[in-house]
């Protein structure tokens, strides 16, 4: 049987964090082996916001340095950016065509970031899901990573498949969530009751993948904790060491009990170092890799040409369909 294939990419706006990694791009190295994968770095959907060219081209670059750093294998992986494939901007027009106000207007996502760019509430803001669900559709993806931010946007993008299917008949996979329950869902760090981001405006608040060692050492010990003095997993009123020991569990895979057994006693002096350790021990390797890949621009750039080529072969295929079915000639 062909392996069941799997979609996913990270937005090419602002520096990776340490969510990006234990809460997806750690993840996706145990898919490689079992699944056909397909990543990419999205930076049309980056474009809903204002970004300095320059500054949006050398994140696309960062990205896909971070995920091969990381471990993802150009050689069993096709990794890509998302604009040197047309087709997910053509599907995407077909399918605002398929896609009612009313679905777009009920998105969380949209009413977020309205909030927070209200200087740019444009249509692509609105429009991002059908993008998206061309991403997905395109490869007839079976599986798709998602955290709970995303899930409204996969379920338009199978409210999509659905539709367009009923009308034309099959053309579309129906995509399923792939959901680990054990992946981590790192929260910041000034405010563990909100997901680590990029765009956080208190840097305090979030681990970069490119921090410095004593940089993240100095932002754990600064991380909000509570007052009992006690390593305990309670993420109602605990979230603050709560936090810190789902980023703990992820790295050292110990289970809650086993941490709260080892700092039985201690207090959170000891376990924040304990963590920013464990973190800066983990990202080392990756931290190195890194850097000796953006200092050679041709392997990345015949990584990323290689990808658009593979990934165009599946994705000229599904849109040659569709066109077809709708009379585009």
């Amino acid at each position: 049987m062909s392996k069941k294939i799997i979609l996913s990419g990270i937005q090419a706006t602002g520096r990776l964090t340490l969510g990006n990694y234990l809460g997806a791009i750690d993840n996706w190295l145990t898919m490689q082996e079992e699944y056909e994968c397909y990543y990419m770095i999205a930076n049309l959907h980056s474009l809903t916001v204002r970004n300095d060219p320059e500054v949006l081209k050398n994140n696309t670059l960062k990205i896909l340095a971070t995920y091969i750093a990381a471990g993802l294998n150009p050689e069993k992986n096709t990794l890509f950016i998302q604009s040197q494939v047309s087709e997910h901007a053509e599907l995407g027009w077909i399918l605002d065509c398929y896609t009612y106000m009313g679905e777009l207007s009920r998105m969380t996502q949209f009413k977020d970031k309205s909030q927070k760019h209200s200087d740019n509430i444009n249509a692509g803001l609105f429009t991002y899901p059908a993008l998206m669900a061309a991403d997905i559709l395109l490869y007839q993806a079976d599986l798709v990573p998602v955290g709970e931010d995303q899930r409204q946007h996969l379920e338009i993008t199978r409210d999509l498949a659905e539709r367009f299917n009923k009308i034309y008949g099959e053309t579309f996979v129906i995509p399923e969530a792939y959901v680990r329950k054990e992946s981590a869902r790192i929260m910041g760090l000034q405010d563990p009751t909100s997901k680590m981001s990029k765009s956080a405006t208190n840097l305090n608040d979030v681990i970069f993948l490119e921090d410095e060692p004593e940089v993240i050492l100095k932002k754990f010990k600064k991380a909000v904790t509570d007052s009992e003095n006690k390593v305990k997993f309670d993420p109602e009123n605990k979230p603050g060491v709560s936090n810190l020991m789902q980023i703990y569990a992820a790295i050292t895979n110990k289970t809650m009990e086993q941490i709260e057994q080892e700092f039985d006693g201690k207090g959170y002096g000891d376990f924040k170092i304990t963590v920013a350790n464990s973190v800066i021990e983990k990202l080392k390797p990756i931290q190195d890799k890194y850097q000796e890949l953006l200092n050679n621009k041709e392997y990345l750039e015949k990584i990323y040409l290689k990808g658009a080529q593979e990934a165009k072969k599946i994705a000229s295929k599904t849109l040659r369909d569709v066109k077809d079915k709708i009379g585009i000639l």
